[in-house]
């Protein structure tokens, strides 16, 4: 009797503090939620609820329900602009200005998309016509028709909402993550575009998930170019799949190419720093594993000695209680990122809840 006493007493106080925890997490999320509008997680939203709170009403009703904007009323309708055409949802890269023609309509109008695979083709019903609709493949949006009155070497008019496009323009695909695309404009474009970037130094850090590090960074004043991928490794070639297994030793990296007239290291660094938790060992926030680890990849000495010093510094201030425990290691063979890793968050135009550094808030601000 007495040992299914204690039991009971026992349950009756973990169910106490059971409830307790739980409590706080709502009175945490809650307190999260008052100080900021951001979202608490990052990530795409796809659902309907979020998606009306990044899209506009125009562009909800046309992508979401099928919608069609008025001719010659819309964005892009009479662009010349080269550059490319991406999905206003995703990112995805849909068509470039190299297959825009004039067909008249009052619509944007291509020969065919950038890719073949990155659009559907379905038939479409409605308003007693036959018709062949065509939609995103990844974002799954409605995007168009397709007719067959346009010039060779086609013959095809994909014609396309404007709402449903967000256009890239040429001089800025590279800073946007879509560098790899620029091979579809000329030579004299592209070295035009290349010639335009500043004389640079580049620097590459690890603190978490770097969609939210890459988008922290790009804040910053000075900052020219940055790119996202895997560093410090055994694996060649690794995919994301191969990090997410926490096996292959790599970090998921940030490269931040910038301007060393506009922006020094050691900003780069206090950027860092107050972006992430640095006493953190392999984990930041919900991610766990080596490859969120806090890390930073010098490519000099001169780098090394800097990234040590602020880091004994920021020691010495107390403002962290625990030991600091980010790796200040050479640089190796850096690994682009996928194509939709790139930029991840301008692409959807969402505001991350991560990576929020106050020192880009306070360009004083200093450990």
């Amino acid at each position: 009797m007495l040992f299914l006493k204690n039991v009971r007493v026992e349950l009756i106080v973990f169910l106490i503090m059971l409830t307790a925890a739980d409590e706080r997490h709502i009175l945490m999320a809650q307190d999260a939620k008052d100080r900021s509008p951001v979202p608490v997680q990052c990530g795409l939203p796809l659902n309907d609820r979020e998606l009306k709170k990044i899209l506009s009403p125009e562009q909800y009703r046309v992508m979401r329900q099928n919608g069609t904007e008025a001719p010659f009323q819309n964005a892009y309708w009479n662009n010349k602009e080269a550059g490319i055409y991406v999905d206003a949802i995703t990112g995805e890269p849909l068509f470039s200005s190299t297959d825009k023609f004039d067909s008249g309509t009052g619509w944007p109008s291509f020969t065919r998309p950038i890719k073949k695979e990155s659009v559907v083709e379905k038939i479409d019903l409605s308003h007693n016509m036959v018709r062949q609709e065509v939609r995103s493949k990844k974002g799954d949006s409605h995007l168009g028709h397709i007719f067959s009155d346009a010039p060779e070497p086609t013959g095809l008019r994909y014609c396309i909402n404007s709402a449903v496009l967000k256009f890239i323009p040429c001089e800025e695909m590279e800073k946007e993550g879509y560098g790899d695309y620029l091979y579809l404009f000329n030579n004299q474009e592209k070295n035009s575009a290349q010639a335009a970037q500043p004389e640079s130094e580049t620097a590459v850090f690890g603190a978490g998930c770097f969609w939210g590090v890459e988008s922290a960074f790009g804040e910053v004043k000075g900052v020219v170019l940055t790119r996202v991928g895997y560093m410090g490794g055994i694996l060649a070639n690794p995919t994301y799949e191969d990090v997410c297994t926490d096996k292959t030793g790599h970090a998921e990296a940030v490269e931040v190419t910038f301007d060393p007239a506009k922006v020094s290291y050691e900003k780069l660094l206090n950027v860092f720093w107050s972006m992430h938790d640095p006493t953190t060992s392999n984990r930041q926030g919900p991610d766990t594993g080596r490859q969120y680890r806090s890390v930073i990849f010098y490519r000099n000495s001169e780098q090394e000695k800097t990234a040590r010093l602020e880091k004994e510094r920021l020691e010495k201030s107390g403002k962290f209680k625990r030991k600091i425990v980010t790796e200040i290691v050479p640089v190796t063979k850096f690994w682009p990122a996928e194509d939709y890793h790139q930029q991840y968050f301008k692409k959807r135009g969402i505001n991350p809840a991560c990576h929020i550094p106050e020192v880009i808030l306070n360009e004083t601000d200093k450990w």
